[in-house]
């Protein structure tokens, strides 16, 4: 078993000597600066650590921690990290992936993973695009969005990540941006989750889909459209100077404006993050009308997927002394002639 003492180290504990290789301004730069600096302030060491991949520009990820990591194959990191984390529960589990990693060809791993809830972190990059095989278009790109393989504009519509854990069963779901000072948090509160935490990352390719995010992410935009969300505080964003309130005629989510600061008065509701259906609806609110719902949108946790399978198997060993030459001797069995026949 893990020793529970929190460990101490340092970011550069968690950097390897490995020449960290993105285009140049690439937003995952921001996120494994995040994800080092994060490390420190878990309390947990390098050698209990495993990061997992698939394939594309933030699938390069293990390689630039000093932890164990595996590179593994295009959507299938969760099948591995699965079977990581049967083999010694005890370990720390992230799964880096991408949009196209974790949606097309890991679409379905990805929602096994969460439905099962196993003890992981998942840190979905989602740049709406697919960089690594040169800027072709991806399952969150939007409608009208001009690749390679959509020279007219896309005419599909784009997957929702968050959504679609919800609708996987995920007991956790966050949202972050790469370079935001607010990524750490929310790195903590998806460790500190005990199942599956699925955490959107927004994160800029600057090479093929170059500020698709700077609607919100800009400077100058930021505030009234970026919600923060914080458990059991108002649901406020342009300075306090607006809000969110539930339409009980509709069932919807509606922006209203707060004066005076009195929050109350503008009915806007409280964050309450078991909150599954306000939850489904802070992460379909659709771009450009509603601010952009980041941070810790549902927490509700519940039984792990591998703290299940020991107790089942704990149950099944009991009274049951291990002795592997008895299992291979029961049922049928033959000898197998010590010398040669003869021609």
């Amino acid at each position: 078993m893990n020793d529970m003492t929190p460990f101490v180290s340092k970011p550069k504990d968690w950097e390897t000597d490995q020449e960290v290789r993105w285009c140049p301004g690439c937003g995952d730069y921001a996120v494994l600066k995040a994800v080092q600096r994060t490390m420190p302030e878990l309390g947990v060491k390098p050698e209990n650590t495993v990061f997992v991949s698939g394939i594309g520009c933030s699938s390069r990820f293990p390689y630039y921690m000093e932890t164990y990591g595996f590179h593994t194959i295009h959507g299938r990191a969760p099948a591995v990290a699965t079977g990581i984390k049967l083999a010694n529960p005890d370990l720390d589990v992230w799964i880096i992936t991408g949009d196209g990693d974790a949606l097309s060809i890991g679409g379905n791993h990805t929602m096994h993973l969460l439905r099962r809830n196993l003890d992981c972190q998942i840190l979905l990059f989602n740049n709406e695009i697919y960089g690594l095989t040169k800027g072709q278009y991806s399952p969150t790109s939007r409608v009208g969005t001009r690749s390679p393989s959509t020279p007219f504009g896309s005419v599909d519509r784009p997957a929702n990540p968050c959504a679609f854990a919800l609708g996987s069963g995920a007991r956790f779901v966050a949202r972050g941006i790469d370079v935001h000072k607010n990524l750490p948090t929310v790195l903590k509160a998806a460790h500190a989750h005990k199942g599956a935490s699925f955490v959107e990352i927004f994160q800029n390719c600057i090479v093929y889909n170059d500020e698709v995010f700077a609607p919100f992410t800009e400077k100058a935009q930021a505030g009234a459209k970026q919600l923060w969300l914080e458990n059991g505080k108002p649901m406020l964003f342009d300075g306090g100077a607006k809000g969110l309130t539930l339409d009980v005629n509709t069932l919807t989510l509606k922006v209203v404006d707060v004066t005076d600061g009195d929050w109350q008065a503008a009915a806007v509701i409280v964050h309450d993050e078991t909150n599954r259906g306000i939850a489904h609806m802070l992460v379909e609110m659709p771009f450009g009308a509603y601010p952009v719902a980041l941070g810790t949108i549902y927490n509700s946790p519940a039984p792990t997927f591998e703290s299940a399978v020991v107790e089942q198997n704990a149950k099944a060993s009991e009274g049951k002394a291990a002795d592997l030459q008895t299992l291979i001797g029961k049922g049928q069995t033959w000898m197998v002639d010590k010398e040669p026949r003869a021609e």
